[in-house]
């Protein structure tokens, strides 16, 4: 509220400012028009004196005539000063507005991205710490049965993964800002996507995953743990933005020197006005206070900084009839200095 009242202060004080220097600027057309009458009175009188007593051939009278036409060039080259004076004023004052503005903008912005983090990432740690504490309250105040401990223990596990995958991103995202470095190793995409796929399948059973590709798909040279959270983030992303049963299309092939990875979803979309925003660190759709989704907004940041790092490009196009897609493009000739094997598919015997 307080930042609206200064906003529109600042508005008024810059509407202000508009009208006094329109006001000076039409007095100061004013004063120079009157100066310019005066003199050329001044100096038609002259003229008509000279003309009227000595004739219109002496030397004075042409003087008179010249110094009435250099008169009237100075009044015009005054005329274009003040005129061209004007419209930089106004040009620089309009050039102000919208930077303070913009800059207020994105400020205002900012602060909603820090407030949504801070809301989201203490409902994310809270979640699994409350979790694993009453679990181990439990293991303390009751006599649990084998079957029962072990449920727990599992629970317990799932929740200190997800604790861990939080923590690691966050860390991540702090790395890519600075000292981010691709630990290359020849990868086959297409393993590593259907190695993904069946992860994802036992963990969340209402999804249905499809993958198609075309043959002889050639390994790349990546950051295996970078790619790895690039895909996983991606087909997690379409699973808790889709309705209870999401179907989830993987589609993989080649274009020219690129590897193309499309997953599309048929879940609630992203706006045109939002896709490029999405991409920002701490960024989410909506507000804290009435999102139902789970997120901290690192999600799409951390994609794109590994998609970048690996030269390669991500887009965001709309799925028909409903849905998105998430279009990844990586070369197939990056080059590194380290090249290990270690995760290369398996050749049959």
């Amino acid at each position: 509220m307080k930042n609206a009242r200064l906003r529109l202060l600042s508005y008024i004080v810059i509407a202000y400012m508009l009208m006094a220097f329109a006001w000076w600027s039409i007095l100061l057309f004013t004063k120079n028009q009157d100066a310019f009458e005066a003199k050329q009175e001044l100096v038609d009188l002259l003229i008509a004196s000279e003309a009227q007593f000595n004739g219109q051939n002496t030397a004075v009278y042409k003087v008179l005539i010249a110094e009435r036409a250099a008169l009237e060039d100075k009044y015009r080259m005054q005329e274009w000063m003040i005129l061209g004076e004007a419209l930089v004023f106004i040009v620089i004052l309009i050039a102000g507005v919208y930077l303070i503005d913009r800059g207020y903008r994105k400020e205002v912005q900012i602060a909603r991205q820090r407030r949504n983090f801070l809301l989201s990432i203490t409902h994310e740690l809270k979640s699994p710490i409350a979790s694993i504490q009453l679990i181990l309250e439990t293991f303390l105040k009751r006599d649990l049965n084998r079957p029962a401990i072990a449920k727990f223990s599992a629970n317990a596990l799932k929740e200190t993964k997800r604790l861990y995958t939080l923590v690691n991103d966050l860390l991540l995202s702090a790395k890519l800002e600075e000292a981010y470095q691709l630990n290359a190793e020849e990868i086959d995409v297409s393993f590593l996507l259907n190695d993904l796929v069946t992860e994802l399948e036992e963990k969340y059973t209402n999804a249905k995953f499809e993958l198609s590709e075309t043959t002889d798909i050639p390994n790349i040279s990546g950051d295996l743990s970078g790619l790895t959270s690039v895909f996983l983030n991606l087909l997690e992303n379409a699973i808790k933005y889709s309705k209870e049963s999401a179907n989830i299309k993987i589609d993989l092939h080649t274009e020219s020197e690129n590897i193309c990875v499309k997953i599309a979803d048929q879940g609630i979309g992203i706006p045109d006005r939002e896709k490029k925003m999405v991409f920002q660190k701490f960024y989410r759709i909506g507000s804290e206070d009435t999102r139902s989704t789970k997120g901290t907004g690192l999600g799409l940041y951390i994609v794109q900084q590994i998609v970048k790092a690996h030269q390669g490009n991500i887009k965001i196009l709309d799925n028909q009839p409903q849905g998105t897609i998430m279009q990844i493009q990586l070369p197939l000739n990056l080059r590194h200095e380290k090249v290990s094997t270690a995760f290369r598919k398996p050749v049959p015997a």
